[in-house]
């Protein structure tokens, strides 16, 4: 048990088809009740679908895993109505330092552009964030969680899923149109379906010390190359809630994991790093290696892979519960339109083609950030020191350094669901077809902040010097693209103005101080189309709802 945290313990209820002795079927059933599948399940419930969540265990996860959820994470979670929890519990920052030695000779922020809501990265242990994730879910009236029904068999058609679920009360069979696997990295349903995952086990061993203490360390990332206190190694810190230090401490592949965990070996390399004198106590140990690998393909038939069930990264950069949840967030709204019969099942080729090229992303940033802190011969190690030393003096040397490059949303510009810009067309900025959104303060409402506007549609921006100047033929052309016929697929628009409140009940958020229009370049007239997981799928510098829709169907796969 931990010193700072009490595990909540769910209910077993027995299932209906248990009691009445038959099979049922759902629309979605989505496998592990982690971070990544509690998304899922509340992403599409919040969406106005039918889910059922199946989960081996009654509480959430043990001891120490997950720590850092970067800031599009938080905005995910905020679009769920579970970020602020997060945010109030954890600890945020922006700042990680980088020493060699006892020299700081790298530092990085996170956020260097001011107004956003969210921080560069929170801190906080995966057990809050289940729980109130699981909080969330209950919520949801079209969100059934069952705890303790365990999955012991899969199989697949043209049409459907089958699974047996074990529970306490003995087993029995479900069937759904479309199964979400978030069963995490060793995933029995993978194996189940008899799919492989390819990648590169890492030859090393690292040392996890969540260590509760009172001490004067900022809220930021401390990574240390060779430190005094752990010579030829590295070490990493985090501050956590509850006054609870992550330590990560090398240990070299030959270390004994077992030796490695007994406190009396633990304990020795605190006090070097702290002093003899600093008092704190051990609140969870364990020794890890990592691997870095990946699905061939997300999506297979039926069955939809999200999370460390179809990739995984080594802890550097927190990367691994994050691009889960980015995962969910790619996947919902395309599962969504395909259950609605308003997109192609097709469509979810392009999640496993989007979320794919993240991986690979991941991966590659990832293997960079363990080979450089994790040198495997003489000359790759003289040549990291070397990089190291001159840092602290030359700027070259300093974007060199890899202590894990920090998880950040992937550009999905090579996406063919985007929209090219057209001929002629010139905009400035980052706010390119397949770019992540950037955020922005508001005026003119109770939500501050651009993202708070976002909804799980497709929206458009427009922009306008006055809103109350637009016209009524305008106001008409802007609020059909909200009407859409039932077979098609809404667009609802938000008016973004320098002063004013557009007609016709038009929502509209005040560009007071010209943060939005500079970061996506607007002008009188420019518009923009947000996918519902808030990316960039189009813009132009003249309203053409025409050429909207042509984008909308695009955007879903069904572009002539």
């Amino acid at each position: 048990m931990l010193k700072t945290y009490t595990y909540p313990k769910f209910d077993y209820v027995r299932p209906p088809e248990l009691a009445e002795q038959r099979s049922g079927h759902y629309p979605i059933i989505v496998v592990g009740a982690g971070p990544v599948g509690l998304s899922m399940a509340i992403d599409l419930a919040s969406q106005g679908q039918n889910v059922l969540l199946l989960d081996n265990d009654d509480t959430v996860s043990i001891g120490s895993r997950g720590v850092c959820y970067a800031k599009r994470t938080l905005e995910i979670l905020d679009r769920m109505g579970c970020g602020t929890p997060c945010v109030e519990k954890g600890t945020s920052w922006d700042v990680g330092r980088t020493f060699f030695g006892e020299d700081e000779v790298f530092n990085f922020n996170l956020r260097p552009q001011e107004g956003h809501q969210r921080p560069g990265m929170i801190n906080l242990q995966q057990y809050y964030l289940e729980e109130y994730l699981v909080n969330r879910a209950r919520e949801l009236d079209n969100l059934e969680i069952r705890f303790k029904n365990n999955v012991i068999s899969v199989e697949q058609d043209d049409t459907k899923a089958t699974l047996r679920v074990e529970t306490p009360d003995g087993a029995y069979t479900l069937s759904t149109d479309w199964l979400v696997v978030a069963d995490g990295a060793r995933s029995p349903i993978r194996s189940m379906l008899g799919l492989d995952i390819d990648g590169k086990i890492f030859m090393d061993r690292f040392l996890i010390a969540d260590v509760v203490m009172k001490a004067e360390f900022p809220a930021e990332r401390w990574f240390w190359f060779d430190p005094p206190f752990h010579r030829n190694q590295s070490v990493l810190l985090h501050k956590q809630a509850d006054s609870v230090y992550r330590i990560d401490f090398q240990l070299g592949w030959d270390a004994d994991p077992e030796e490695e965990k007994k406190p009396e070996n633990v304990i020795p390399r605190i006090k070097a790093m702290l002093g003899e004198n600093h008092e704190f106590e051990l609140e969870w140990v364990s020794v890890y290696t990592f691997q870095c690998r990946r699905m061939g393909r997300f999506n297979h038939n039926r069955v939809l892979f999200v999370g460390d069930a179809a990739h995984q990264v080594s802890p550097f950069g927190g990367r691994g519960a994050n691009s889960g949840i980015q995962d969910t967030d790619n996947l919902a709204w395309k599962l969504k339109l395909v259950l609605d019969g308003k997109a192609p099942a097709s469509l979810l080729d392009s999640y496993s083609a989007e979320r794919c090229y993240a991986a690979d992303e991941n991966i590659m940033n990832s293997t960079r950030s363990t080979d450089f802190i994790t040198p495997k011969s003489k000359t790759s190690k003289a040549f990291r020191n070397a990089v190291l030393e001159m840092a602290g003096d030359y700027p070259f040397a300093r974007a060199l350094v890899n202590s894990g490059r920090l998880s950040v949303p992937s550009w999905l510009v090579d996406s063919p669901l985007n929209t090219p810009d057209e001929v002629g067309e010139q905009f400035a900025g980052n706010m390119i077809p397949g770019a992540p959104m950037d955020d922005a303060s508001v005026g003119g409402s109770n939500a501050p902040w651009l993202l708070n506007h976002m909804q799980s549609t497709f929206q458009l921006l427009y922009f306008v010097d006055d809103a109350s100047a637009i016209t009524p033929e305008q106001a008409q052309t802007l609020s059909a693209l909200g009407q859409a016929a039932k077979a098609a697929i809404p667009v609802h628009v938000l008016v973004v103005a320098k002063q004013g409140q557009a007609p016709a009940a038009l929502p509209t958020v005040l560009d007071a101080q010209g943060t939005i229009a500079q970061r996506y370049d607007m002008q009188p007239g420019t518009c923009y189309l947000l996918r519902p997981d808030q990316h960039v799928a189009a813009r132009w510098r003249k309203l053409d709802s025409a050429k909207v829709q042509a984008a909308v169907q695009r955007a879903t796969g069904q572009a002539a």
